[in-house]
């Protein structure tokens, strides 16, 4: 029997209860004057089972907290079996964790760790949602900055909420925005002739009649370059053409850029349109001429801002001179994308704290990250 104003978690049974579990930031947020809703069709893609590629190599069970029979916050609790292969202690997830109500988050919390400790669990980290790949940490810094497409919203009070449920910081991300124009350009000092000089150098766009073939140069790339760093776990074939096939509507092939090397791929960086440009004054579950409006949108390219996603050198040119200069090709190439395209400002993003030789690099062009979000474990006893 539960008392008056008591809060009761428990864990998501049904189709219904899994919908609002998936529509439930929006609802809690809709009135904080600084979010903007993603679309929940968005958010279905990433979360249900039938339909989000973790699903493939992983298993997850949500939670919903109540009070008074209202939802006031959910979180995820996931076992990536990828992660599960890696040295180390065994190591669960946290995700998808949203309130207002501060008083719900340890229960959640507590409720996630049981989850997990009774999978064998031995420590967990987050939020991630629903793995390294996803939406990644809470929101820290940047609440009023506009809203870009893959990283999350939350309120400047649940960062605290989590460390007082026991949790410990173990990783900033940060995120930079770029204004394109001659400022960047002259700020990010790539040589003349760069690529005259070096010899063998080539850079392409996607090709979407290859596009399979260029999503698998893609992931040997980026998989390749962040093995070893801190918290990285394979991306899977699965998980970047259905990306690249979700995409394929808004992608232009100056959206993908390749480096090749004497024939050789070697480097890479993947820009995605910002979603928000389009519809943030249509909300996240728009109305039949919402869609309308929406599609309109997509169709002639309405964005005025992006983000790269992915981004990665190959490990073999470790310590070579092209290694020290590739990245500085591959932001100098964006620059020029951004000419032909009409975004304004990319977004550079979920750099890590520790990583200095990216962001060195960046703040050269950018001085100081405006977004920055936070992960967080703790060992299971």
């Amino acid at each position: 029997m539960t008392t008056p104003h008591q809060i009761v978690v428990s864990a998501v049974s049904g189709a219904r209860q899994l919908s609002l579990f998936i529509r439930l930031p929006r609802l809690l947020y809709n009135d904080q004057p600084s979010y903007v809703p993603p679309l929940d069709m968005e958010q279905k893609d990433m979360l249900h089972p039938r339909r989000a590629p973790f699903f493939t190599h992983g298993t997850a069970c949500y939670f919903l907290a109540w009070r008074d029979g209202k939802p006031i916050g959910r979180i995820s609790a996931q076992i990536d079996t990828l992660v599960l292969e890696q040295a180390g202690p065994r190591t669960g997830f946290f995700g998808a964790l949203d309130a207002l109500d501060m008083e719900c988050v340890k229960p959640l919390l507590d409720a996630a760790t049981s989850w997990l400790k009774v999978q064998g669990i031995e420590r967990v980290r987050g939020p991630w949602t629903l793995n390294y790949h996803g939406e990644s940490g809470t929101m820290v810094e940047g609440q009023m900055e506009p809203p870009m497409i893959g990283t999350g919203w939350h309120p400047a009070t649940l960062g605290p909420a989590i460390e007082q449920a026991g949790f410990f910081k173990a990783m900033d991300l940060l995120s930079y925005r770029m204004e394109l124009g001659p400022a960047a350009e002259q700020a990010n000092r790539i040589p003349a002739n760069l690529r005259e000089r070096l010899g063998g150098i080539t850079v392409r766009g996607l090709r979407k009649d290859h596009i399979d073939e260029d999503a698998d140069i893609l992931r040997s790339i980026y998989n390749d370059a962040w093995e070893g760093t801190w918290g990285n776990v394979p991306i899977t074939e699965i998980e970047i053409r259905s990306l690249l096939k979700a995409l394929k509507p808004v992608l232009k092939p100056q959206q993908y850029v390749l480096v090749e090397y004497k024939g050789e791929p070697v480097a890479i960086a993947l820009v995605i349109p910002n979603i928000f440009d389009l519809n943030g004054d249509i909300g996240g579950a728009p109305s039949p001429l919402g869609w309308v409006t929406l599609a309109s949108r997509l169709l002639r390219h309405d964005f005025y801002s992006a983000r790269v996603i992915l981004l990665g050198v190959k490990k073999k040119l470790s310590g070579t001179a092209l290694s020290a200069i590739i990245p500085g090709l591959l932001i100098d190439e964006l620059m020029k994308r951004g000419r032909e395209l009409p975004y304004r400002t990319i977004e550079l993003g979920w750099v890590l704290e520790t990583n200095m030789p990216i962001r060195n690099l960046i703040e050269r062009i950018v001085p100081v990250p405006y977004k920055r979000h936070r992960m967080y474990e703790k060992l299971i006893s």
